[in-house]
């Protein structure tokens, strides 16, 4: 990994919202530092120095090094809270490392040849990504950047899965080990919406109010009734005249 962060931190003393808050307001940002052989420390940052860094993904697989009143630290951050209108940052948890203990990490992947997939390219597929990161076990000195995902061979309905990621050494698959082999990717025909055809004659019919359908048939029933009252007067007007 030939990128290197390096974060400065200062010790704080006051704790809760209230010291949050004057913390944020003047420019820093409250955050932890715990795990490793040392005990947990509350610190904070320069919320100018944050901002760059986390505008990098390799922030965030990346072993860092945090540099707390000239001390130097191996660390990886565990979690970063932004706040949910301005998207400032709020918070941090960095976790110590150490050389000879494994640790867990969020990788992100990196697909690629996706545009010149047969199922895409032939057979009018889409690319559907159903992952964006992995979590991995390793060393924090073989802690992968990112993990490549090769499209370019997938032919329609196919899919690529955990178990075909390539890897690198001492690296491991934390849900492969629990026996989950998910599919990182596929390539399938878009989903069409079929809308059902309906008859022009019942869709007349469904328009016209309940009442106004009725109303024709019962004056048809009426004048086909009124027919035969009509035809017994005029026979009875002929026999008048007879």
């Amino acid at each position: 990994m030939a990128t290197s962060f390096v974060v400065t931190a200062e010790p704080r003393a006051d704790q809760g919202k209230g010291a949050s808050r004057r913390l944020r307001r003047a420019g820093k940002v409250p955050a932890v530092l715990y795990g490793g052989k040392g005990e947990t420390e509350m610190i904070s940052l320069s919320h100018n120095e944050m901002s760059k860094h986390v505008q990098q993904e390799a922030f965030f697989a990346h072993i860092l090094t945090l540099n707390l009143g000239g001390n130097a630290q191996q660390v990886v951050i565990k979690d970063l809270q932004r706040h949910p209108v301005n998207e400032s940052i709020i918070h941090a948890d960095f976790l110590r490392v150490l050389a000879d203990v494994a640790i867990r990490m969020q990788v992100p992947l990196h697909f690629k040849g996706g545009e010149v997939a047969p199922g895409v390219k032939v057979g009018g597929g889409v690319i559907e990504h159903h992952m964006s990161q992995v979590e991995v076990e390793c060393l924090p000195k073989d802690l992968p950047e990112f993990i490549e995902v090769d499209l370019s061979k997938l032919e329609l309905n196919e899919s690529i899965h955990l178990s075909k990621l390539p890897i690198p050494a001492g690296v491991g698959l934390v849900d492969l080990r629990l026996g989950k082999d998910a599919s990182v990717a596929a390539v399938h025909i878009p989903r069409a919406v079929v809308e059902e055809v309906v008859p022009t004659a019942e869709v007349a019919a469904a328009e016209v109010p309940a009442t106004a359908q009725k109303a024709p048939d019962a004056a048809a029933a009426g004048a086909e009734g009124a027919k035969p009252e009509a035809g017994k007067k005029e026979e009875k007007k002929e026999e008048k005249k007879k």
